[in-house]
C-alpha cells in the first residue's frame, strides 16, 4: 500500500501520522477524543487515500479510537509496546519522546516491518460481550480479594476472633457477624444460645454448631487494642463490611449472567466440553480465545499467547529456558486454572502432571507442562469446532 498511518494513543488527543512507502511524512494530525476530533480525523485522512487502502497502526489494539477506525474501513494493525520500545534506537541516539515523533515512528515501523504484524480482525458482538462481563468480573474479584484481606488483617491488629470465627472472612455470615460485633466489647455477653440464634437469623448453612464456633472465637488472642482505638477500628470494619456487602451479591450475579451466556455460544459448549473446564473457566478461556480461527494458525501461536510455552536463550555454550512473561496473562491463568483442574477428573491429565512433578517440577511449573499440552487439544478442538471426545484423544485413551 502507498500509505502507511500511525497512531499514538492519548487520553485527551491523538497523534495521527501518514507516511509514503519512501518514508515521507504526508500528513500530521492532532485529533481530539471527542465526536469532532474523531470525524475530522476520519475526514482527513479520507482526503489522502480510500479507507481500505490506509492501514493504521496502534500500540493499544481496543478501546473508542480503534473501533472508530475499524467502522470506518481502515484497516488496523496492533504493534506490542516492546516492539516500538526496540525500535527506538533506529529514530533517535537521545532519549528524548513526544507524541508526533511516536505516531511517526509507528507508522514506519508499519513501512518497513509492516508484514510481520497481522491486521486487527474484531470478534463478533457476543463475544466481545462476554469479554467484557468476564473482565469486568475478574476486575471485581480482585477488588473483594483485595478488601477481604484488608478487612481480616484491620480484625486480626485488635479483634482476631472475628477474623477467625468462620472460615471466609468475605461470606455473607462472617460479614453479618462483623456487622453485628465490630469490637471485642460488643461481643463480651455472646454466649452459646445468642449466637445460636444469629445463626439461624441468618440462616447458617455450616457444618459447625454454635459451641464450636463460640469455642473458635475465644481460643483467639485476645485484642490489646484501647477502647477508643477498638472503637475507631470497629466503624473501619463496618465500612469494609458494607462494601463487600454490596460487592459479593453483584459479583455473583455476574457470574450467574456470565454462566449463562458462555453456555448459548457454540464455542461456549466447545469449551466446556473438556473436563473439569466449568462455565467460569470456559468464559474466562473463551472471551481471550475470541471466535476468529486465523487468529491463531498453529498450535504453538496458542501456546505463546497464553504463556504456556517456555522461552529459551542460547548464545555459544550457554543455554537457559525460563517462563514465558509476555503474554496474554488473562489466558494463561484461565488456561492454567482449568489445567489444574483437568487433572482431578482426566487420567491422563494427571500422568502429565504426575510425571512433571517426579522430574523436580515445582506445582505451577507443572501446571504450565500440563496446560502446554491440552493447549494442542483444546486448538484442535476450537479450529474443528468440535466437542472434546475422550474416545479420540488416542493418548487419553493409551492411558486409561
Amino acid at each position: 500500500m502507498p500509505f502507511h498511518g500511525g497512531l499514538d494513543w492519548g487520553g485527551t488527543a491523538h497523534a495521527v501520522c501518514v507516511v509514503d512507502d519512501a518514508g515521507q511524512v504526508v500528513a500530521r494530525i492532532e485529533a481530539r477524543h471527542d465526536a469532532a476530533g474523531l470525524a475530522d480525523m476520519l475526514a482527513r485522512l479520507r482526503k489522502i487515500a480510500p479507507p481500505a487502502e490506509l492501514p493504521i497502526a496502534i500500540e493499544r489494539p481496543s478501546g473508542l479510537i480503534v473501533d472508530t477506525l475499524i467502522g470506518a474501513g481502515h484497516p488496523v494493525v496492533p504493534i506490542h509496546p516492546n516492539v516500538v520500545k526496540a525500535c527506538r534506537p533506529r529514530y533517535r541516539a537521545a532519549g528524548g519522546k513526544s507524541d508526533p515523533g511516536d505516531a511517526y515512528m509507528i507508522a514506519d515501523i508499519l513501512r518497513t516491518d509492516g508484514h510481520r504484524f497481522r491486521p486487527l480482525q474484531p470478534a463478533s458482538d457476543e463475544i466481545r460481550a462476554l469479554r467484557a462481563l468476564v473482565r469486568g468480573r475478574d476486575d471485581l474479584v480482585a477488588q473483594r480479594v483485595a478488601l477481604a484481606n484488608q478487612l481480616r488483617s484491620l480484625l486480626e491488629s485488635f479483634w482476631p476472633g472475628a477474623a477467625a470465627i468462620f472460615a471466609a472472612i468475605d461470606s455473607p455470615i462472617a460479614l453479618a457477624f462483623i456487622a453485628r460485633y465490630p469490637t471485642p466489647d460488643s461481643a463480651s455477653r455472646l454466649g452459646e444460645k445468642r449466637l445460636a440464634s444469629f445463626m439461624a437469623q441468618h440462616a447458617y448453612c455450616g457444618r459447625r454448631s454454635a459451641a464450636e464456633l463460640l469455642a473458635r472465637l475465644r481460643a483467639a488472642p485476645a485484642g490489646l487494642a484501647s477502647e477508643a482505638e477498638a472503637d475507631a477500628k470497629g466503624e473501619l470494619a463496618r465500612a469494609l463490611v458494607a462494601v463487600l456487602e454490596r460487592l459479593v451479591p453483584e459479583i455473583a450475579r455476574l457470574s450467574s449472567r456470565i454462566e449463562h451466556a458462555v453456555a448459548e455460544l457454540p464455542d461456549g459448549k466447545i469449551v466446556m466440553s473438556f473436563p473439569r473446564a466449568g462455565r467460569i473457566c470456559a468464559a474466562q478461556i473463551l472471551a481471550e480465545l475470541g471466535d476468529i480461527r486465523d487468529r491463531f494458525q498453529t498450535e504453538d501461536q496458542l501456546a505463546a499467547e497464553a504463556g504456556v510455552a517456555p522461552v529459551t536463550h542460547a548464545s555459544g555454550k550457554s543455554r537457559g529456558v525460563v517462563c514465558r512473561f509476555a503474554c496474554n496473562k488473562a489466558l494463561r491463568q484461565a488456561i492454567t486454572c482449568f489445567a489444574d483442574n483437568s487433572r482431578h477428573a482426566s487420567g491422563w491429565a494427571a500422568a502429565i502432571y504426575t510425571r512433571a512433578r517426579e522430574r523436580g517440577c515445582k506445582h505451577a511449573h507443572a501446571v504450565r507442562i500440563l496446560a502446554r499440552a491440552w493447549v494442542r487439544v483444546l486448538w484442535r478442538a476450537w479450529r474443528d469446532g468440535v466437542p472434546y471426545d475422550p474416545a479420540r484423544h488416542q493418548a487419553a485413551v493409551r492411558i486409561a
